[in-house]
């Protein structure tokens, strides 16, 4: 089974380096390889792929050795872990708010003595190869990882039982949901700034890690400093958006504006 470059960092308490992507862009993964992430959030929560086509992603992301962190479109149990079947490292799982949810999904995508993960080891997982029951359902279960998203108040005060849970390896704090949900409920008494402390202190307690999108250098900076390792920064539609305004700059010097 490939080795998980994440869980590699993460064991090592060192930062793991996470792009975003959304689109069937096959080269994208090469080129994030070359830049040296080592893990991509493959969003299917807000974009949409056929099936074949996030087959066809994962085996990319097995050959040029980069994980492939697939936040789902659905928490039906079989689909969640037949993304592991085809080659994803890891799942992030948006709106949880509860501990008991973290223990379904832990169920849901963790072999026995974790969880109750249906066997199949005929997948790209398993580099189709029928290998032996016991030693891929070990390996499995220490290669793979499951990060959940706190992305509400009640997530927030629920980050200590949900940083609890075994089988959960990292909490990610989704800070656009939360803060609108935040700004609805102005009594809650809550800040973005003050969720990331908690979470920062319960994964620091049970021995998990955290992290959340930064867009500058100096939130990158900040947030790594605070603990977090699991960070985000970059992206193929933000990529386009800024090739293409730095193109349109350079007609502009030459025709220009229209």
């Amino acid at each position: 089974m490939r080795r998980s470059r994440t869980i590699q960092k993460l064991r090592n308490d060192e930062l793991v380096r996470i792009c975003g992507m959304g689109h069937y862009i096959p080269p994208y993964i090469r080129h994030a390889k070359k830049f040296g992430y080592d893990c991509i959030w493959l969003d299917l929560e807000h974009r949409a792929m056929e099936t074949r086509e996030i087959q066809a992603l994962l085996a990319f992301f097995h050959l040029y050795d980069v994980d492939c962190m697939l936040r789902p479109p659905t928490l039906e149990k079989s689909r969640l872990y037949r993304y592991f079947e085809d080659g994803a490292s890891g799942l992030m799982i948006p709106h949880v708010s509860t501990a008991e949810k973290a223990q379904q999904l832990v169920q849901a995508v963790k072999f026995p003595p974790l969880g109750d993960r249906g066997i199949d080891a005929a997948g790209l997982d398993a580099d189709f190869s029928l290998p032996d029951h016991a030693a891929y359902t070990q390996e499995a279960n220490r290669e793979t990882f499951l990060v959940v998203q706190i992305e509400t108040p009640e997530a927030v005060e629920n980050a200590n039982e949900i940083a609890a849970v075994e089988g959960v390896d990292g909490l990610f704090l989704g800070p656009g949901d939360l803060g609108i949900r935040i700004s609805n409920q102005p009594k809650c008494g809550l800040t973005v700034e003050i969720a990331r402390q908690k979470i920062a202190d319960a994964c620091q307690k049970h021995g998990k890690a955290w992290g959340q999108p930064a867009g500058t250098l100096e939130l990158l900076q900040q947030l790594h400093a605070q603990g977090a390792r699991l960070l985000a920064q970059g992206g193929d539609f933000q990529g386009v958006m800024k090739i293409l305004e730095e193109c349109s700059r350079n007609f502009d010097e030459v025709g220009g504006s229209s």
